[in-house]
């Protein structure tokens, strides 16, 4: 059984989709603060984490924050703002998903299993990728840039993944969407997808503006290309 950390302090919610989430199969906890989640992390496994931003003594931002020193779990903001810098630091600083509130439980669920799916899916497969300076242990989840480790949330993770899986083939715009999102993004567009290609630039390439190895062709797609 898959096992969820909810965090979240309303109490007219919680109740709701805790119980919402484990009619569904999953076990499921909940914290109501920064520190009870973390603590609550540190000592269990969790597959996935919720997270809302704003919390009596903190932010779910601090708490992914936290989290990605150490771990690669899906993560999920809720939150009720929809404002383009609210969605953008939630990704910059690591997460894998967002909804804003109000928001539909099966619209919620279907984000949750395919996250959960595409999880599972990059944790199989070669377990090591190698080229222009970076290598990839994909049972470990770990990469290196020139021998040093490098930390990528699991989307930027998995994009890395499916271009070192196919060096040298220009992959458009829609097939990437449709190998990450699932159902040709359903829940993502083309900026949405720019700012993780932005951010997984930043972190390989050596020169982030006149990238090398991972190269856009304009409207078509992106190809990763090695030397």
């Amino acid at each position: 059984m898959e096992k969820i950390l909810y965090v979240e302090d309303d109490l007219s919610l919680i109740d709701g989709l805790q119980y919402t989430l484990e009619s569904s199969g999953y076990a499921v906890d909940n914290a109501r603060t920064v520190k009870e989640a973390l603590t609550l992390f540190r000592n269990t496994h969790y597959d996935l984490l919720l997270l809302d931003v704003t919390l009596p003594d903190g932010t779910g931002f601090d708490i992914c924050k936290e989290v990605r020193n150490s771990s690669t779990v899906p993560i999920i903001f809720l939150t009720a703002s929809d404002q383009e810098i609210s969605i953008v630091r939630g990704l910059d600083m690591g997460g894998d998903d967002y909804i804003t509130k109000p928001f539909k439980l099966n619209e919620l669920l279907s984000r949750i299993k395919a996250l959960l799916r595409r999880s599972l899916q990059f944790s199989k497969g070669e377990s090591v990728l190698e080229a222009n300076g970076i290598r990839v242990d994909t049972i470990e989840r770990l990469v290196w840039k020139n021998g040093n480790q490098i930390d990528l949330p699991l989307v930027e993770y998995k994009l890395l993944c499916l271009f070192m899986q196919n060096p040298n083939h220009l992959m458009p715009r829609e097939l990437i969407l449709d190998r990450m999102w699932d159902g040709n993004g359903n829940y993502v567009d083309d900026n949405t997808l720019s700012v993780y290609i932005r951010r997984l630039r930043n972190k390989i390439e050596d020169t982030p503006n006149t990238p090398e190895y991972l190269l856009t062709e304009r409207g078509i797609g992106y190809k990763w290309v090695v030397k």
